[in-house]
């Protein structure tokens, strides 16, 4: 569960979620921080946002509708690990897109290399082998609210520059994370963040912003004195 304080190395941080309405594709992002999150912001404060509100904003997503699994995929979900607490991957439709991103002949040394490195009990080499950011994907989750259940959202376009600019509008350092119920991992980050990648993703480990409906897509942290 999500506790507003959170400790790391010593240091408290308040995380503070910022609720929206439920935005809806190609709204501005910058117009939508401006409106929710700079009215609470505080000098010093950093700002996470989720990948998918800037995949969202970007209109990079894709409908359930165009995507007609193959036998690899679902040849490949079968062998994923499954979380009783995320549906990230059970689904071949989401597969799917991943191996359309990295291609045909990439998904298949993926899955034979990732099905090695399961026997010698290392995980993660699918992922790697596959890359094209494949593993960022997220939606088509049958407990999220519409339109976002039938939608899956891309990697977003140029996270780094996405950061610079909302640091240079907001006045405020900002990071783009990739959180789910099971990791956090940091995409982008502005030049001006106050602590480093790893430090970042501590603070932010237990998903602050929520898998479901609680339209809390971005997320002030401000240190404690």
């Amino acid at each position: 569960m999500f506790t507003p304080i959170r400790k790391v190395n010593g240091i408290s941080y308040e995380r503070i979620a910022v609720k929206t309405h439920l935005i809806r594709f190609g709204e501005n992002l910058i117009g939508l921080l401006k409106k929710y999150v700079s009215p609470v912001l505080k000098p010093g404060d950093w700002l996470a946002l989720s990948e998918k509100v800037v995949s969202v904003t970007q209109n990079n997503i894709r409908h359930i509708s165009t995507v007609k699994v193959s036998w690899l995929a679902k040849l490949i979900v079968r062998g994923v690990k499954k979380y009783p607490d995320d549906k990230g991957w059970d689904n071949p439709e989401k597969m799917q897109v991943a191996i359309e991103m990295a291609g045909y002949p990439r998904a298949i040394l993926a899955m034979l290399l990732g099905g090695i490195g399961k026997v010698f009990h290392i995980r993660g080499i699918f992922w790697t082998v596959l890359g094209h950011r494949a593993g960022e994907l997220d939606g088509f989750n049958p407990v999220v609210l519409q339109p976002y259940r039938e939608n899956v959202a891309l990697p977003p376009s140029h996270p780094r520059e996405m950061c610079e600019r909302i640091e240079r509008e907001l006045g405020a350092p900002a990071v783009i994370i990739d959180g789910n119920n099971i990791n956090v991992k940091v995409i982008a980050m502005s030049h001006g963040m106050p602590v480093n990648t790893k430090f970042a993703r501590l603070v932010l480990l237990d998903n602050p912003m929520g898998q479901e409906d609680e339209l809390t897509p971005f997320i002030i942290v401000r240190k404690k004195d």
